[in-house]
């Protein structure tokens, strides 16, 4: 008797931890506090959408500064694997004249929750601007030497009247290579 009172207990204990939704004893849907939190965090960003024209302006600057302009989307694997790369040079060349900024144009019905919520996680929230990429006339990618929009990652480095541009994810060489080849 008392090893069914035992197993009982055991099936009701492990049954009950079930963490993601659980219905109370009125029968009411809940959430696990962890859920709520991480909707409430990205929700609490707000990224910026800009127009052809301003992101036009912000490529064509011609100064003393290293524009840095990574186009990308959060379902891109190459464009994941090089994020980490940009962090890092990010955070090293902090106080430089370096800006970075990376440029969501391909998936708008992510930009309520996904791309927000990638932001808040890798710390990229004053780095990410959302251009509408269906709003593009056929001078937006007059501004480039080879990407007409067919691949993505992609990326654009102006420095004065030098650029420099690569299709495809760059390996943490090769984007230290770019930027110090700029910087000199």
């Amino acid at each position: 008797m008392k090893k069914i009172i035992l197993s009982t207990l055991v099936v009701f204990s492990l049954a009950s931890c079930k963490k993601e939704s659980q219905k109370n004893e009125e029968g009411v849907a809940t959430t696990d506090s962890t859920t709520i939190l991480n909707k409430t965090e990205a929700a609490k960003v707000e990224l910026k959408e800009i127009s052809q024209q301003n992101l036009v302006e912000n490529l064509s600057k011609k100064n003393d500064t290293l524009y840095v302009t990574n186009f990308f989307a959060t379902w891109c694997g190459p464009c994941m694997m090089e994020i980490p790369h940009f962090k890092k040079k990010i955070e090293e060349l902090k106080g430089k004249p370096v800006k970075f900024t990376f440029v969501d144009i391909l998936d708008k019905a992510a930009w309520k929750d996904k791309v927000p919520a990638f932001a808040r996680e890798n710390n990229l929230e004053n780095h990410i601007v959302l251009v509408d990429e269906s709003k593009f006339d056929d001078t937006f990618f007059g501004n480039f030497k080879t990407w007409k929009g067919n691949g993505i990652p992609f990326t654009h480095f102006r420095k004065g009247d030098k650029t420099e541009e690569v299709e495809g994810s760059m390996s943490e060489e090769m984007l230290n290579e770019k930027i110090n080849s700029l910087l000199k």
